[in-house]
This record gives C-alpha cells, structure tokens and sequence, in this order.
C-alpha cells in the first residue's frame, strides 16, 4: 500500500477557528501557497457557536453575529481555493518546520515553509465534592451542545463564573430553552460586560458575587447544588450555605493556551496570568522565538475573537512578507491599520492590561534575539 502524499506549501496554519481562518485568508490574498489543517469535522472554531452580536466599531463587525462572521470567512477561504485539510489532527511539529498529521487517509507529513499555530484554548477545571458527577461541563461545551448540535445538556443549570463566557452562555442556555437557577462569582464583582449581566438580571437569573461551589450532590447525576459566600480569604462561610435543585453545573472559570505545538519546537515561554497562562514569547508580528514559526489567536494569550482575528491578520502578513510575497509600502499599510484595530480592542482598563501583558512579550522576543 503506497503511503499517502505529503502536504506542500508556502504557509500551514494550525487549527481553522477565528485567527487561523483569518490568517490563511490574509496570507493567500498576497499570493502565498495556504494550506489549513483542523481536527474537527467542521472550520470556523468557536465562530460557530457564537450566536450573539459582535461589540466594538464597524471595522470589527459591530452588529454581525459571530457565525456570520465565520460564513464570511469560510466563503473567502473557498474563493481564494486554500486546502482545507478537516478532520486531520496535526501529532507533530518538527523542525525544517515539517509536521506530522494524522485523518482519514492516515498518517501523513505536511512540508511548510512556514507555520502559523492557531489552535486556540482549552477550558479550566474546576474541582470540588460532586463534580465528577454526570452533568458538569464545562461552559464552552455547553454551548457547543447547544448552538452546533442543538441539544440541550440539562434543564436547569447553575453557572459557576461571571465573566463574558459565564454570562453569555448562561443567556444562550434561556434561549435555547433551559433554566439558570444561579451565576455564580467568587470575586465581589462581576467579571464580564455589565452588559450581558444586565440581560441575565432582567430575565431574573441571580449573580451571586463571593460565592463558590460547595458540593455537588446525586446518585448518579447532579440533582442538587450547595453554594454558600466566602470570606475575604475565599474560605466557605458555612452558615450561608443554600441548596438549589439543578441537574447540570456549567464551568466558565478561565481558558488557558493551546500551545502544546509551541513547547515541542522549542519556543521561549512566559507565565502571563491575564492571558491565561504559559503563553509562547512572540514580537509584535506574531513571531515566535522559533524561526518560520508564528502564532496567533487565544494559543498567543487569552482575549477575545475580534482580537484573535487581527492577530491572526497580523500572522498571516508577517508570513507572507517572510516568504518574499509583499514589502514596502504595501507591508507598512498592512501592518499599520492592523495595529491600529488592535489598539482599539485593546483599550480600557482591562484591554490595558492585556496590551502591557503584550508589550512585555515582545520585549522578552527582543531580548532573545
């Protein structure tokens, strides 16, 4: 049995969700050779269960729902004929940069003059009595049941987490039929966009700020919650103890990198707590401390989708100007509005911290160099 062909390109992108599809896009359109590669079934990533309207300016799509956004981009990919490899998961990253996939026609090597890493994060666990009883998820799988396979995972669910995930998956739940008997937030405030907290109160959610998680209890499924407040030190003050009847318990306490690929060819690392974690040290063009090896999206730190896209974007002309497809004024023009579409999804107390969070980043690239 003959082994199947490699993959050749200019550019491989890693994992097809709002930064990889922005990248491949950007990088095609100046010329280069794209192909993307994902483990799912389907592109678009977390595109796809967003179903609610983008914030920001009209340049960031204001207005648009998440899922259209990804039509857009999908279509775009499909215009500029970029090989979309699904289903394929990537098992691999070595240097040449070459790298081993593995789908329906087996294993595979894919041969890039450049690597973009797009793959996006993973959801943190949270442990406590109970929570490994049928019926705790984590939120983001909550929502892939319920806007990609329109299911619905349980009836009446309690939210542990107030940020913008915690509060518009909660939301989603009432859409999609369900019931939020509580939000729940160990921190005095709400995490997220008053906005969306505002959406939840009106439809009569409660926001239990400094309140955590008790136990879970059931025989073989979730049937009750115990939540109860918690003091200055996050210790459970017993006497505030309260049990809501619930069948499902979702988990939105933080997401952190998917860089796994990053650490496996060596990248230069920082432990960033406001972008989730260990996040690869990259400059202001994506670059990692790995030559031909970019990254993008929530695997370069955790913000939001409209950001991933642009550094995505950013990648995505970086690569194409390594590889000798666009420079002078056309490169400057390209990275000046990209950056000043960033900045503004940077602004505000919060996106501060994010864009000093990368300013620091680039500075350790600087430092490596």
């Amino acid at each position: 049995m003959n082994a199947p062909s490699p993959v050749q390109c200019d550019l491989a992108v890693i994992g097809a969700g709002p930064a990889g599809l922005t990248a491949a896009n950007q990088a095609a359109r100046l010329g280069a050779r794209v192909a993307l590669i994902d483990e799912n079934a389907k592109p678009g990533g977390q595109l796809f269960k967003q179903i609610h309207k983008f914030f920001g300016s009209e340049e960031h799509q204001a207005g648009v729902r998440g899922f259209r956004i990804g039509e857009q981009l999908l279509a775009e990919a499909e215009r500029l004929k970029i090989e979309v490899l699904l289903d394929t998961a990537v098992w691999g990253l070595f240097q040449g940069p070459e790298m081993g996939l593995v789908g329906k026609e087996g294993v595979k090597v894919c041969k890039a003059k450049r690597v973009i890493v797009s793959t996006g994060a993973t959801e943190n666990p949270l442990a406590f009595p109970g929570w490994t009883l049928p019926g705790v998820m984590g939120a983001g799988a909550a929502q892939t049941m319920i806007n990609v396979n329109r299911v619905l995972p349980g009836h009446r669910f309690l939210m542990v987490g107030s940020g913008n995930v915690g509060l518009i998956v909660s939301y989603q739940l009432l859409q999609a039929g369900a019931e939020v008997a509580a939000v729940v937030e160990g921190l005095p405030h709400v995490g997220g966009y008053h906005v969306h907290a505002a959406k939840l109160r009106r439809a009569g959610v409660p926001i239990l700020t400094r309140h955590t998680i008790v136990r879970a209890d059931g025989d073989s499924s979730i049937e009750s919650v115990t939540v109860a407040e918690v003091d200055e030190r996050w210790n459970p003050l017993p006497e505030t103890e309260r049990t809501l009847a619930v069948d499902a318990i979702a988990l939105a306490v933080g997401l952190r990198p998917q860089s796994d690929l990053c650490w496996m060819m060596g990248c230069g690392f920082r432990h960033v707590p406001v972008l989730g974690g260990h996040v690869p040290v990259h400059d202001e063009d994506m670059r990692t401390t790995v030559r031909g090896l970019y990254v993008a999206g929530d695997a370069a730190g955790i913000e939001e989708a409209s950001t991933a896209m642009e550094e995505g974007r950013l990648a995505g002309i970086a690569a194409a100007a390594d590889l000798g497809f666009v420079y002078g004024p056309e490169l400057s023009d390209l990275k000046t509005a990209t950056r000043q579409r960033l900045k503004a999804l940077r602004d505000g107390s919060y996106g501060d911290m994010r864009r000093q969070a990368k300013e620091e980043l680039i500075s350790q690239w600087r430092a490596a160099q």
